[in-house]
C-alpha cells in the first residue's frame, strides 16, 4: 500500500504519473478486499467505481467543487482519496459511516443514502453558484443506471436541460446493475449504446497511433474522442439524452483513467449541463464478487477475502420467512403477484420470481409508480404483494394514500427492515412507517412478533381485498416463538397472572414481544404484576384494548418505531376515546436521526432496553401509589 498511504487528500494525485495511478488503482482494490471483508459493507459497487473517482478527484478540486455521490454506497474510494484510510471499525460506533457523512469530512455533501435524489442536488447546487456568481466551482453528481430508473433523476433532468449555460457535470457510472441488473426501457436504451461501440473501437484502433504523433496527436485524439453528434449519429444511435438538450459525451471506459479524465475535462470546459457516461464493472478486480450473478457482492457481511464466503451464519432470517410463504401462497392463489424496486433478493422476493417468473414485476427505483401500478394490477383482479425496505415506503406515501387507500385497492406492502437497523445509519432505520401510516384511512398494519406470525399475518393481509395491508418485520435472525397463553379479541396474551388481575397492561409491538417478556419478569421481582398483550394488528387498535387496559392501572406500550406519532400515540387516543382513564407511557424511538452503531447499541443509547424500561415503570407505578397514599391525608385537610 505504498502509494495509498501517501494519499492524505484529493491534490497528492496531482503528481502521480499513469503508471503509479495504475498501481494505486490495484491497491484501493486490495485494500477494499481485505478491508471490508472484515466488517461488512458494500464492496461490489466500490470495486467498480476506483479508477473513475480517482479521475474524478484529479479532474476537480473537491471541496470548492462539490462531488456528490448519489446513494452513497460507492463513497469508499472517495474516503480513501480524502484522507480517511482507517476503515477498522466501517459501520460500527465510533468508526466510518459506510455511507457520505458531514460530520467525517468537508468533501461530504449528500448523506441520506436514498436513491435518485443526487440531480436534484444538483440542480439547486449549480443555480446557487450561479446566484453567487461562483463562477469558478463546479457541480458534479455521480448516478448509477439503476438510480436513473428513479423518476425524481428524470424531473431534475428536465430543469437541468433548461439552462444551457449552467455548469453541470453528470456522471452516469452505468454497470448494468442497482442491486440486481437494472430493468426498464432506459436500461434498454444504455445496452444499445453500450453495445453499439463501433465508434469506441474506432477511436481505440486509432488511440496508439495519433499517441506516437508528435505535438498534434494527444489535441486529435481527444477532438475525435469529444465529436459532435454527426460521427457519433453515424455509428451509435442518437442519445435520448441529446433529445432532451443535453450535451452527451461517451461511452467512456470507465476504468481506463486517462479517458475518464479526457473526457470529464472536457465536460467541465463545456460550460453548461453535460453527461459522461462511463462503463464500469460492478466487483472489478475480485473473482466472487464477479462470479456472484446475484448482485456482484452489492453488500457483504463478514466474509473470507479470498474465498469471498460468509464467515459465520446468523440463522433463519425475517426476510427468508417471508419469502418462503411467498412461495407457498404464490402455489395457493394465481391472483397473488410480486412488486420490487431493484431489490428482489435483498427483500427475499427471489425464489417467488423463479417459481412463478411471470407474475413479479421489478419497477426499478420507483417506489411511488410501484404504489400506483399496484393499485392498478388490484383493481385489475389481482392481489399484489409490493416488497420494500420500511425506509423507502416513506418515498410513496402519497400513492399509499391517494391511489391505493382512497380507491379501496386491496394492496399489501410488506415492510423489510422495520425499526432500528443500526449499521446503515440514520437514513435506512426503518423507523416512520407506522406513524406516517396512522393517518391512512382503512389502512391496516401487522407487526408479527416471530416467524409463525410473519407466516400467519401475511395470510391474514392478502385475504383484504377492499383497502391496503401493512406486514412489517425487522432485520436479521428471527428469534424464537412465542407462544400466546391466551386471546382477548383480536389479541394474544402472552403473560398473564393466575387470577387474571395486574397492576401493568405491556403492550408488545413486533419483535420486541421477548425483551417485554423479560420487562415483566423484572417489575415481578419488584412486586409489580404485569399482563403481556401483543395486539398483532396495530393499526387498527383493536376494540378489545380499551376494556383490557381499563382493569390495569397502568398502561405501557414498547414499539420499534418513532414515539412521535407511532402505535402509543394511537393506544392513548383509542383509550381517550373510550373514556379510560388510566396512565399510559408510551416507550420507542425518540424523533431524531440515530447515528450508525450496531442494533443493540443503538437501542441501548435510546434506552429501549429490558432494564431501563423496566425502571422506569417501576418509577411510574411508585408515583402512583404515592399520589393514593397522599390523598386521604388532602381531603382530611380540606
Amino acid at each position: 500500500m505504498a502509494l495509498l498511504t501517501r494519499i492524505t487528500g484529493p491534490r497528492d494525485l496531482d503528481g502521480l504519473t499513469p503508471e503509479q495511478l495504475d498501481r494505486l488503482a490495484a491497491e484501493i482494490r486490495t485494500f477494499l478486499v481485505d478491508e471490508v471483508s472484515k466488517t461488512g459493507g458494500h464492496l461490489g459497487p466500490n470495486l467498480g467505481v476506483v479508477e473513475l473517482t480517482i479521475a474524478l478527484h484529479r479532474v476537480f478540486e473537491s471541496p470548492k467543487d462539490k462531488i456528490l455521490f448519489d446513494t452513497g454506497h460507492q463513497s469508499y474510494v472517495h474516503k480513501l482519496l480524502t484522507g480517511r484510510q482507517d476503515f477498522t471499525k466501517l459501520k460500527m460506533k465510533g468508526g466510518l459511516s459506510g455511507y457520505p457523512s458531514r460530520a467525517e469530512s468537508e468533501h461530504d455533501v449528500i448523506e441520506n443514502s436514498h436513491a435518485s435524489t443526487v440531480l436534484g442536488w444538483a440542480d439547486g447546487l449549480a443555480k446557487a453558484n450561479e446566484v453567487l456568481k461562483k463562477e469558478d466551482h463546479h457541480v458534479v453528481a455521480v448516478i448509477g443506471d439503476g438510480a436513473l430508473t428513479g423518476g425524481m433523476a428524470w424531473e431534475a433532468l428536465n430543469n437541468i436541460a433548461v439552462a444551457k449555460d449552467r455548469p453541470l457535470v453528470i456522471v452516469v457510472n452505468d454497470n448494468e446493475r442497482s442491486y440486481a441488473p437494472t430493468i426498464g426501457g432506459l436500461a434498454n436504451h444504455l445496452a444499445t449504446l453500450r453495445t453499439t461501440d463501433g465508434y469506441e473501437r474506432f477511436l481505440a484502433r486509432g488511440k496508439d497511433l495519433l499517441e506516437r504523433t508528435p505535438v498534434v496527436g494527444k489535441p486529435l485524439y481527444g477532438t475525435l474522442h469529444g465529436a459532435k453528434k454527426g460521427l457519433k449519429d453515424f455509428i451509435a444511435p442518437q442519445g435520448m439524452f441529446e433529445d432532451l438538450g443535453l450535451k452527451y459525451v461517451g461511452p467512456i471506459d470507465g476504468h481506463d483513467i486517462e479517458a475518464l479524465e479526457s473526457a470529464l475535462q472536457r465536460a467541465k470546459r463545456f460550460g453548461g449541463p453535460v453527461i459522461v457516461h462511463c462503463l464500469t464493472e460492478k466487483g472489478r478486480g475480485y473473482q466472487p464478487a464477479l462470479a456472484d450473478e446475484a448482485d456482484r457482492f452489492h453488500a457483504v457481511g463478514k466474509i473470507h477475502p479470498d474465498t469471498g464466503l460468509p464467515i459465520a451464519s446468523s440463522g433463519v432470517d425475517w426476510t427468508s420467512v417471508f419469502g418462503e410463504e411467498m412461495v407457498k401462497l404464490g402455489k395457493e392463489r394465481e391472483d397473488i403477484v410480486a412488486i420490487t424496486a431493484a431489490m428482489l433478493q435483498p427483500v427475499g422476493l427471489d425464489r417467488f420470481a423463479k417459481a412463478f417468473p411471470d407474475r413479479v414485476y421489478d419497477v426499478g427505483i420507483a417506489e411511488q409508480h410501484g404504489a400506483v401500478s399496484a393499485a392498478g394490477l388490484a383493481t385489475g383482479g389481482l392481489h399484489p404483494v409490493f416488497a420494500v425496505y420500511a425506509t423507502f415506503l416513506n418515498r410513496a406515501f402519497d400513492q399509499v394514500l391517494m391511489d391505493v387507500a382512497l380507491h379501496k385497492c386491496g394492496v399489501t406492502f410488506v415492510l423489510d427492515r422495520a425499526g432500528v437497523t443500526g449499521t446503515d445509519g440514520a437514513s435506512h432505520n426503518g423507523m416512520w412507517d407506522m406513524s406516517i401510516l396512522q393517518c391512512v384511512p382503512t389502512l391496516r398494519i401487522a407487526a408479527p412478533r416471530d416467524a409463525d406470525q410473519v407466516r400467519a399475518q401475511l395470510r391474514e393481509a392478502v385475504e383484504v381485498d377492499d383497502a391496503p395491508t401493512v406486514v412489517r418485520f425487522s432485520k436479521g435472525a428471527v428469534g424464537p416463538a412465542v407462544k400466546a397463553v391466551g386471546k382477548v379479541g383480536g389479541m394474544d396474551i402472552l403473560r398473564k397472572t393466575d387470577d387474571g388481575t395486574a397492576d401493568v397492561l405491556l403492550v408488545s409491538v413486533g419483535a420486541l414481544a421477548p425483551m417485554c417478556l423479560e420487562i415483566a419478569d423484572l417489575l415481578d421481582k419488584q412486586g409489580i404484576t404485569t399482563t403481556v398483550v401483543d395486539p398483532r394488528w396495530v393499526k387498527p387498535v383493536d376494540e378489545a384494548l380499551a376494556p383490557l387496559a381499563e382493569q390495569h392501572r397502568v398502561v405501557v406500550t414498547v414499539e420499534d418505531n418513532s414515539r412521535a406519532g407511532g402505535v402509543g400515540s394511537a393506544i392513548a387516543q383509542a383509550l381517550r376515546d373510550a373514556g379510560v382513564d388510566v396512565p399510559l407511557r408510551d416507550f420507542g424511538i425518540p424523533p431524531r436521526f440515530l447515528d450508525h452503531a450496531s442494533r443493540k447499541e443503538v437501542m441501548a443509547e435510546i434506552g429501549l432496553t429490558a432494564p431501563d424500561i423496566a425502571r422506569q415503570v417501576t418509577g411510574l407505578v411508585a408515583k402512583i401509589d404515592g399520589r393514593l397514599e397522599d390523598e386521604p391525608a388532602e381531603a382530611a385537610r380540606d
